[in-house]
């Protein structure tokens, strides 16, 4: 055999060395060994978000859906349906999560953060909002319930945090800054989600259900969808603001779906044409009901109905926007419209009046049409 010329170099080396070690370090010498280099305290930063780490994560959960099946020798197994986050909302054991987490499952499993783990049931789902609630029957003093900010008063460039289970990676945190707020994305029901958070915190598949945290370790949203042409974090996801959630959660809680809040009118079905005020036209309002009774008049022969044009200050030009401004409030408080009365039917006239009135619940209402209207 021929040794190249660099082997034979090496060879040489090591032989003239009386060892084989490639570090070239004496035998029995220690110098090798290292100390580790003190550090001294963490940053101010560092300390924030390993508290607000410590803290927040005791509330986060692993969340899987499991669905039934049954084997030739049938047998009955559960599989696997689709796995998220979620977190804990009240020592009651209610679990907050994305409807989308646990959308065809059949029974569920919560892993809380000290790794216990507990069958859950689903009290309540608000597919529309990409929203829903499970109950685990774990003692209270195993259950964190997380702290809730507000959503009403962010503002871009705030610190965002996110922690939950990515690609099944438990308690994972990720950090980064609101990029836009007040966005809208389509729901998996084909509905829109409006006031959504848009972060460039790292969300991937598994982080849906989980928080979305302010710098004091605040729920401000929950995390449902990401932007990505991969399917993994690309920079842009959203969140579902805590405002939402704080008004649908506890509908999901006592009365397993969401009471949703209607004026209680039936509108005109198109916009207004052109040289009309910019609302929605009042066409009929129910005999004898409280919103009667409160002074919104409808339409008749000689007269145009009242023409709603915002609802507590926030402009209604369409009947979408109508339905998207109520979805801010719940069945039962009362609001300020704001009218056109007295127009024309060429639109022409009319005076601004203001009226209060308590606001309805959608099954409070007769018919399926009757249900579907502001």
């Amino acid at each position: 055999m021929t040794l190249s010329r660099p082997t034979l170099a090496l060879l040489l080396l090591l032989s003239a060395s009386g060892t084989w070690a490639v570090t070239g370090a004496p035998r029995g010498d220690s110098s090798a060994d290292r100390e580790v280099t003190p550090r001294g305290e963490l940053r101010p930063e560092e300390l924030h978000l390993t508290r607000l780490f410590e803290d927040a994560s005791r509330s986060v959960v692993h969340i899987t859906s499991l669905r039934l099946r049954r084997s030739f020798t049938r047998d009955v197994y559960r599989v696997p349906e689709g796995s998220g986050s979620g977190f804990v909302w009240d020592e009651g054991g209610h679990i907050v999560t994305n409807f989308h987490v646990i959308q065809g499952g059949e029974t569920f499993q919560v892993v809380l953060a000290d790794e216990s783990s507990w069958p859950a049931t689903l009290v309540g789902a608000a597919p529309h909002k990409d929203l829903a609630v499970l109950r685990i029957d774990a003692p209270r003093s195993r259950l964190v319930p997380l702290a809730l900010g507000g959503s009403s008063d962010l503002r871009v460039g705030q610190s965002t945090y996110a922690i939950g289970n990515p690609f099944g990676l438990d308690q994972s945190l990720t950090r980064g800054v609101i990029s836009a707020l007040g966005r809208e994305i389509t729901s998996r029901m084909q509905t829109t989600i409006y006031d959504v958070i848009q972060s460039d915190t790292a969300v991937n598949p598994g982080n849906s259900g989980g928080p979305l945290l302010d710098s004091a370790g605040r729920l401000i949203g929950v995390n449902t969808a990401i932007f990505s042409p991969t399917g993994a974090s690309a920079g842009i996801s959203f969140a579902i603001p805590s405002d939402t959630v704080r008004r649908i959660v506890p509908d999901l809680i006592v009365h397993g779906r969401v009471q949703k809040p209607i004026i209680g009118f039936s509108p005109y079905p198109r916009e207004l044409p052109r040289g009309f005020p910019d609302g929605v036209l009042v066409v009929e309002v129910p005999e004898g009901s409280a919103l009667e009774r409160s002074g919104l008049r409808g339409t008749r022969e000689d007269r145009l109905g009242d023409i709603i044009t915002a609802v507590n200050g926030r402009p209604t030009p369409t009947r979408e926007d109508l339905e998207a401004v109520l979805e801010r409030y719940r069945a039962g408080e009362r609001v300020t419209l704001t009218l056109v009365r007295g127009a024309g039917y060429d639109g022409a006239g009319g005076r601004s009046v203001e009226l209060e009135t308590e606001l309805q619940t959608a099954e409070s209402r007769g018919t399926e049409e009757q249900r579907r209207a502001p």
